[in-house]
């Protein structure tokens, strides 16, 4: 962690060094940094480099919808490349930021922007969005038709400007044996409260599996933060705002689980608690708490002899604090688009941006084929997608059946501050969670304390 933080570091100072080659219109107060040219987009040739993560399957469905974009827009030019993983992603732009270098478009995270904003690289929307020159914003029909905790993780960075788009999202998700779960008539947990009863009416049954297995300890302590209504991080002021009582009580009730073999998490267990779910052999759980997305790895594989699948998965949402007032993460990569020189550049990336996050067509595909959740609530009437939601399961249309849920909860997303170092408080309270769950100590509060408050130490340090 410490070479991670190192290269962070590193690029931080290189971008807060640059002498900026960026072309965004400067800031006035209350403006946003790039102002609409007169009559929009005039036609000219431009080439947009787009950078993402994408495989294969993927890009073969984005070169499909580039030819369509072109058949609106034949002289914008998009060349797109996979760069790697998201992280690549950061620090490949990261550099060629220094040097004005920089792609049109990227997948991004919301660390990511707030990184590249140290430089002021990142186009502001806002003028794009509500331009009235033919072709440029968006109608009030498609603001509308995004939902809304999708579409809001744009404006997360304090200023309430919009710098990212969605393009594609997931969220956590609750996966259950339901083949056991019908077999000895247990009720799946709507709070955490029912989910402690639930992981001890199924040790009575099993007493030597570990019932729960949650992927993600960060994402774990951050929604926790957000069910219980208590601080996190906040993206202006003081930034790390976690040590508080709250938050301590929670941490200290899942040590307590840990410590009843109730549950195991991804560091603690060493693998993707998936692990333990699917493969029935030693210790086994019965639920997991993981990616929207990853739903195709929550299921077991077929049995050779039957060509049947061992059990039934089922999927519903996360236990919450306040059944009533729910709360789950909003995960997934968006678009930024960075400034140039050229306004036409950064008007055709608008235009790509726009196709790409409102064209029913594309969302409907892209997320059959990478297992997200689209952006936009009209794919529900798309018939293709359609199909595939209506004919969920939970064995080979397990992916469709995760995006059932994802889009029954669509009202209770949320996503949390970013600024430059939100990624560090991630790490740390990932950390201080299997910290905190797993040390042995006779002073459980003085350990919990401590755990915070270096946490926070190390967060202040390092930003």
């Amino acid at each position: 962690m410490k070479k991670k933080l190192l290269c962070v570091l590193l690029i931080v100072v290189m971008l807060a060094t640059t002498v900026s080659l960026i072309a965004c219109n400067k800031n006035s107060a209350g403006e946003a940094n790039f102002v609409v040219p007169e009559g929009g987009y005039d036609g000219s040739a431009v080439t947009l480099k787009f950078y993402h993560t994408m495989g294969a399957n993927l890009r073969a469905v984005l070169d499909t919808y580039i030819v369509e974009f072109n058949k609106i827009y034949p002289n914008i030019t998009i060349e797109h490349e996979q760069v790697g993983s998201y992280d690549d992603v950061r620090t490949q732009i990261s550099t060629e930021i220094n040097v004005g270098a920089q792609p049109n478009i990227a997948y991004c995270y919301p660390d990511h922007v707030a990184l590249y904003n140290v430089a002021g690289a990142v186009v502001q929307l806002d003028n794009l969005i509500n331009s009235t020159e033919e072709g440029i914003g968006l109608s009030d029909a498609q603001k509308a038709d995004f939902i809304q905790g999708y579409y809001n993780e744009g404006k997360q960075f304090g200023d309430e400007f919009m710098y990212t788009m969605p393009l594609s999202k997931s969220t956590e998700v609750l996966y259950y044996n339901k083949t056991f779960f019908d077999e000895h008539n247990l009720q799946l947990p709507k709070t955490w409260a029912e989910m402690e009863a639930l992981c001890a009416q199924i040790k009575q049954i099993d007493p030597d599996c570990i019932p729960l297995g949650y992927d993600s300890e960060a994402n774990w302590f951050i929604t926790m933060c957000e069910q219980y209504g208590s601080p996190y991080t906040s993206a202006t002021g003081d930034h790390f705002l976690f040590d508080n009582d709250t938050n301590k009580s929670f941490v200290k009730m899942f040590r307590e689980w840990h410590k009843k073999g109730y549950v195991t998490t991804q560091e603690i267990y060493g693998a993707y608690t998936s692990g333990l779910f699917i493969e029935q052999v030693d210790t086994n759980s019965y639920m997991s708490i993981g990616s929207s997305a990853g739903a195709t790895h929550q299921r077991p594989a077929k049995d050779e002899t039957t060509g049947e699948y061992p059990f039934e998965v089922g999927i519903t949402t996360i236990p919450q604090v306040n059944a009533s007032n729910p709360k789950v993460i909003s995960q997934g990569p968006s678009l930024c688009i960075f400034g140039k020189e050229n306004p036409q550049e950064v008007v055709a990336s608008w235009l790509f941006v726009k196709y790409l996050t409102t064209t029913v067509a594309f969302q409907a595909e892209f997320s059959m084929v990478s297992g997200y959740v689209p952006v936009i609530k009209s794919v529900g009437e798309h018939p293709a997608y359609a199909n595939f939601i209506n004919n969920a399961d939970g064995g080979a249309n397990i992916a469709a059946l995760s995006a059932k849920v994802c889009l029954q909860q669509e009202a209770a997303y949320y996503t949390s501050p970013a600024f430059n170092g939100s990624s560090m408080a991630r790490d740390e309270v990932g950390a201080l969670m299997i910290k905190c769950l797993t040390e042995n100590t006779n002073d459980v509060d003085a350990l919990i304390n401590s755990a915070f408050a270096d946490a926070v130490d190390e967060c202040e340090y390092n930003s």
